[in-house]
């Protein structure tokens, strides 16, 4: 399993999540805590299931 999400990426799902997870624990509804600890889990971890299946990569490649 290679990382294929970003830094600009894992930066944007860390902060898409926790809104969620806030929102869902403040009194919003419960789906807001699950949809929040997927993105939150792929910023984690550095891998998206999803991004494997299209093909895609937002880490940057270093050359030397």
């Amino acid at each position: 399993m290679t990382a294929n999400v970003g830094d600009t990426d894992r930066y944007i799902r860390i902060a898409a999540g926790c809104a969620l997870i806030v929102w869902g624990l403040a009194g919003g509804p419960f789906w807001a805590v699950i949809a929040g600890a997927l993105p939150l889990a792929t910023a984690l971890f550095r891998y998206c299931p999803a991004y494997s299946i299209l093909g895609m990569n937002t880490c940057d490649t270093k050359k030397d």
